[in-house]
């Protein structure tokens, strides 16, 4: 039964886009998609579902963390049959290569939280990407001239971490490029249930640097990156 997603069981579209934000997820709906419905605030995690160029789709809140996403990602493929999760999010760079505004298909991430160690034990699970997404994306990308990186970030436990810079020294030195809160689970739940998923993630911050995309300026690129997803999942 799901209880943090309440609604009917066809309310929800097979292709879901993941913000973090509800009121991100409210701003996606409402700028992008056509015949919207809010079919879910339950906890004021608010979920909609819409047309993008005749193609149904929903847009699903997740909150912070893996724990968070990972209850709302469980209940859209279990109790509503989604099949297509791409995570639409922020990230902080670690890398002189990866700047402020830039948009990141993520490869494949790197973590330090207990759930797959939970899952898996010894076993070092390597979560990634659908490549077919990936690809799609990438393609996209040159097609509608939106400047992307391709990588991978370290998902992390704590956003305010005692070890932060150590661990940022650990995941700089195999060439990871950002840092986010909920990858991981993503992409390990699509491997452990046969669905397809991907991250696409706008820079906000620098980790190097201290610098910050200033909240006011932050839709534009967001909306390119939104985007893009769509035109990856639908074109």
């Amino acid at each position: 039964m799901s209880i943090h997603i309440v609604t009917n069981p066809h309310a929800i579209a097979p292709t879901v886009l993941l913000p973090g934000d509800p009121l991100r997820a409210q701003h996606i709906a409402e700028t992008y998609l056509t015949d919207v419905v809010r079919y879910n605030e339950i906890r004021g995690m608010w979920g909609f579902t819409g047309m993008w160029k005749g193609n149904r789709v929903s847009v699903q809140g997740t909150g912070m963390g893996m724990p968070s996403f990972s209850i709302y990602a469980h209940e859209l493929i279990r109790e509503y049959g989604a099949t297509r999760l791409v995570r639409v999010g922020t990230c902080g760079t670690m890398s002189r290569d990866l700047h402020l505004r830039d948009v990141l298909l993520v490869q494949a991430t790197d973590c330090d939280s207990g759930m797959n160690v939970s899952r898996f034990g010894s076993y070092q699970f390597a979560p990634a990407a659908s490549f077919d997404l990936l690809r799609r994306a990438w393609q996209k990308a040159e097609e509608l001239s939106i400047p992307v990186k391709v990588g991978n970030v370290f998902t992390s436990d704590q956003f305010y971490d005692q070890k932060g810079e150590e661990k940022m020294t650990l995941a700089q030195s195999v060439g990871t490029l950002a840092v986010d809160m909920e990858s991981c689970e993503l992409y390990t739940l699509a491997r452990l249930v046969d669905i397809e998923a991907l991250t696409l993630l706008s820079v906000s911050d620098s980790l190097l640097s201290g610098e910050q995309v200033a909240p006011e300026q932050r839709q534009t690129t967001f909306g390119s990156m939104v985007e893009l997803a769509l035109a990856t999942l639908f074109e």
